[in-house]
């Protein structure tokens, strides 16, 4: 079952990557997405042309991984939600999908007559999901919100990673990084609603907010606040955790980083030792209980920082890929992209553009069975319209006044 989700419908309203990242990992899965795009300017982030100061797309093409990533596989229709004449479009689209995807805001649905109860009123037993920044309730809810905001900054990301005496705030790691995640748990949301429909047959209504998916990553925390009963404490963090010396970051001699992560550093110490070729160190007392190496502990960062700090990254990486213990090198995104264990299980995927040309993306997480990752492009904008149209009926000479009306394009 490498497609588990063949058959489903869902019919998209959304914009940007919050949202349709979503539909893109629901049409991963198998299911058949309708996105549905304003008729003149379409999605708002076909038209971003530069993002964190790079060009979006290469010079004579139309592949963006902005946008081809979170819309891949998805039919695109043009159509106007605010004109009368594509309500009874947008009405058959609705009747005829499982699953309903929206990020607009709460006086937006409310006016296009997407709310729930709109919805809901045509296809009781659809799928409901509204994705935004605050969620449903509350005096946020009518606010917008972009990942870096709801998600970073709110969320705790951004506190967490930010030392206490920086003069600036820790950006987010990479473009669209909340909203992916974020994405990730509306599909699993998605799936589990389909379920419980199935074994029920109650549609459920879901609702993920930016700032709940930022609560969820940075929960170790906001649940140790809430035990404390105050703020956590703000401390310059070191690069290693504190009394394990193998657990953290080290620079090799090239400049290059691993990260150790052995967190029973008593079990692991002899061997790295040995490894290290430090055997004077592997039964050293002063490291034999997590007591004696909490007290000694500087002393053992220095003798890894040491023992990391004289080899080649290249060197090291051979050194404890002999071991046993947990490590990996910090990569940059090429590196990540031309990982080993991703490439050998699917993970970056081919994908064919508009223009017939090869290209490669990251492909979803979850992986069913064994079968090659197949990945479609994104659509064009308004690419299907006539055909998504035609499969509901309408005859060609309709379409044709309904363009001339404005109603789709």
């Amino acid at each position: 079952m490498t497609k588990p989700l063949t058959g489903v419908r869902v019919l998209e309203a959304a914009q940007f990557t919050f949202v349709p990242s979503a539909g893109a990992v629901l049409a991963d899965w198998g299911a058949d997405v309708v996105k549905v795009e304003h008729p003149v300017t379409g999605d708002a982030q076909r038209g971003l042309v530069k993002v964190l100061g790079q060009a979006a797309s290469k010079p004579g093409s139309s592949f963006a991984p902005i946008m081809e990533a979170p819309n891949r596989g998805k039919r695109s229709v043009g159509l106007a939600l605010d004109n009368e004449d594509a309500r009874p479009l947008l009405e058959e689209l609705i009747r005829r999908s499982d699953v309903f995807l929206t990020n607009y805001l709460p006086s937006v649905r409310t006016k296009l007559r997407i709310a729930v109860e709109d919805v809901r009123r045509v296809n009781p037993d659809i799928i409901y999901v509204a994705g935004s920044g605050f969620g449903m309730n509350g005096p946020d809810r009518d606010s917008g919100a972009y990942d870096a905001t709801a998600f970073w900054a709110r969320g705790g990301s951004a506190d967490g990673v930010t030392p206490p005496d920086a003069d600036s705030v820790a950006f987010m790691p990479a473009g669209a990084y909340g909203d992916n995640i974020g994405g990730l748990a509306i599909a699993g949301g998605v799936a589990a609603a389909l379920f419980g429909r199935q074994a029920t047959g109650e549609p459920a209504v879901l609702d993920v907010s930016l700032l709940a998916v930022g609560a969820w990553a940075t929960q170790f925390s906001v649940n140790m606040a809430m035990l404390m009963g105050r703020p956590l404490p703000k401390f310059q963090r070191k690069t290693q955790a504190p009394g394990n010396p193998l657990t953290g970051a080290y620079r090799t001699s090239d400049g290059r980083f691993v990260q150790l992560s052995m967190l029973q550093p008593t079990r692991y110490w002899p061997e790295f030792c040995r490894l290290m070729g430090l055997d004077g160190y592997a039964d050293d007392t002063r490291f034999a209980s997590m007591e004696s190496m909490a007290a000694n502990a500087e002393a053992a960062y220095e003798i890894v920082a040491e023992a990391i700090g004289n080899l080649t990254y290249s060197e090291c990486k051979r050194t404890l890929d002999s071991g046993t213990g947990q490590w990996a090198p910090v990569q940059d995104a090429w590196e990540l992209a031309n990982d080993e264990a991703l490439l050998a299980n699917g993970r970056i995927a081919d994908i064919v553009d508009a223009e017939g040309n090869s290209q490669k993306l990251v492909a979803s997480p979850v992986k069913f069975g064994n079968a090659p990752v197949g990945l479609s492009r994104a659509p064009q904008f308004a690419e299907h319209t006539d055909d998504v149209l035609r499969e509901l009926g309408i005859s060609d000479d309709r379409l044709i006044e309904l363009k001339i009306s404005g109603a789709i394009t």
